[in-house]
């Protein structure tokens, strides 16, 4: 009998005060094409303060994480630049722009990134279990793995119901991306489930591999993760992620797929060994898979990824009937073939969907990050929501608090050239010095630390 108390808990990054569109990561098709763009840091964080507020009013668990120290001035010290804060960053402006435009990133916004985790009722010592993603197959993202693993350990913080782990070896047969190759399937939270791992390529022996962008999770990582949480074989199934999906700009298995509850939602070019995987699935699940395929026929790659319709949040409702919400960004609305198939295909077929909502998440979506990839989702029991440190569980006064936070520090506008400015440093240490007070989450940023 599963446990209602049990609850999925969508933890959204906050948009750090540096969000910008540096065109950073290969292979991110909507990062690459806005590079160089003006952004809007205010409006991009209050628009992920909505959705969150959204989904806190209609019944869902919501939970917030806080951004990065941008820029990482340390970093920047530890690859040879010398002198006062200015004079660092004057002289990584002047003598290695990109540099700059990666330590000044706000891409730990995207939470799916941040971390792997296992709720306790898989787990053999009834724990949550996290390890933070090393994120190693981009520099930007490099940067974010320690003060990801202190902020978690500063919320998770009972050892009785959290274990930490560390992050894998930073090398490239370790390569980690988190929960945005991870999905949990179960007949509902509160029940055992089976862990889906998608994988891009093999580390030590190679099936085929992508051609013009790297795939940047190795099966060798997803396996050592299991094995630290100590999900067993018989709760695992480790999927390829189809070459030509991450050839189209498919990065991640969540740019592609969205599991929840017993459903996977899918695109046809999402594995490579498609019947393997669904079959697996069904073997080793206690409740009958509810696989929902959406054909290329219906939607091409190419519209997959510009309107994320697969990275979209898909939500159990709260009112016990099993049906589910799925919160899309507004692009899918926008892009015709994508709607259609949501009204036809989805909203119309035989699985549990049966609502759709539309959010504004442009600023994000422009870097290449929709609904899914700003949310962690975490599996917490009644006692160990109890149990979390912090003030991170979004209520309406926690709400009106950051956004008042937002409007006191965020720019309205930041272009790459601006990234340069001293006082934007400045500007980001006093709001996020705030923030670490306003949560009650204490020293977690190196500046704090000193």
């Amino acid at each position: 009998m599963s446990d209602p108390n049990v609850q999925e808990v969508n933890f959204d990054g906050l948009v750090g005060p540096t969000h910008n569109y540096a065109g950073l990561a290969h292979g991110n098709v909507a990062s690459m094409r806005h590079g160089g763009l003006a952004s809007n840091p205010r409006e991009a964080a209050l628009q992920g303060l909505a959705k969150m507020k959204a989904l806190k009013d209609a019944g869902y668990p919501q939970g917030v994480l806080p951004p990065q120290q941008r820029p990482d001035l340390g970093a920047l010290r530890d690859l040879g630049f010398t002198g006062s804060n200015a004079e660092v960053l004057e002289r990584a402006s002047r003598e290695a722009p990109q540099l700059l435009r990666a330590v000044c990133s706000a891409s730990s916004m995207w939470t799916a990134n941040a971390a792997t985790v296992t709720p306790s009722i898989d787990a053999p010592d009834a724990r949550v279990h996290f390890t933070p993603a090393n994120l190693q197959s981009s520099f930007h993202r490099f940067l974010e793995p320690q003060t990801t693993a202190r902020v978690l350990a500063a919320i998770f913080r009972d050892e009785a119901h959290f274990a930490h782990h560390p992050v894998l070896p930073a090398t490239p047969a370790f390569s980690d991306e988190g929960a945005a190759n991870h999905t949990r399937l179960a007949a509902t939270h509160g029940d055992p489930g089976v862990h889906l791992y998608v994988y891009g390529r093999q580390a030590f022996g190679g099936q085929v591999e992508p051609k013009r962008f790297p795939a940047r999770q190795t099966l060798e990582a997803s396996q050592a993760v299991a094995r630290q949480h100590g999900v067993s074989a018989a709760q695992t199934v480790f999927a390829q992620q189809h070459p030509e999906a991450i050839d189209a700009g498919v990065f991640h298995n969540d740019v592609i797929a969205v599991g929840n509850g017993p459903v996977l939602l899918y695109h046809e070019m999402a594995f490579l060994d498609e019947q393997r995987t669904l079959d697996e699935l069904r073997r080793k699940m206690t409740t009958p898979l509810i696989p929902v395929r959406v054909p290329s026929e219906a939607v091409s790659l190419d519209d997959a990824v510009s309107s994320y319709l697969f990275n979209s949040q898909l939500l159990t409702q709260p009112d016990g009937s099993g049906a589910m919400t799925l919160v899309v960004p507004g692009e899918c609305e926008e892009n015709e073939a994508v709607w259609r198939t949501i009204q036809d295909h989805l909203l119309a077929g035989n699985n549990p969907i049966n609502e759709v909502v539309v959010k504004d998440v442009k600023q994000s979506m422009r870097n290449g990050g929709g609904p899914a990839c700003l949310r962690l989702r975490i599996v917490l029991s009644e006692l160990e929501r109890q149990g979390l440190t912090g003030r991170v569980l979004l209520d309406d006064t926690l709400y009106v608090e950051l956004t008042e936070w937002v409007n006191r520090h965020y720019r309205d506008s930041l272009t790459p050239d601006d990234l340069a400015d001293p006082q934007l440093a400045e500007e980001t240490l006093t709001a996020l010095d705030e923030l670490t007070r306003l949560l009650n989450l204490g020293s977690v940023y190196p500046f704090q630390l000193g």
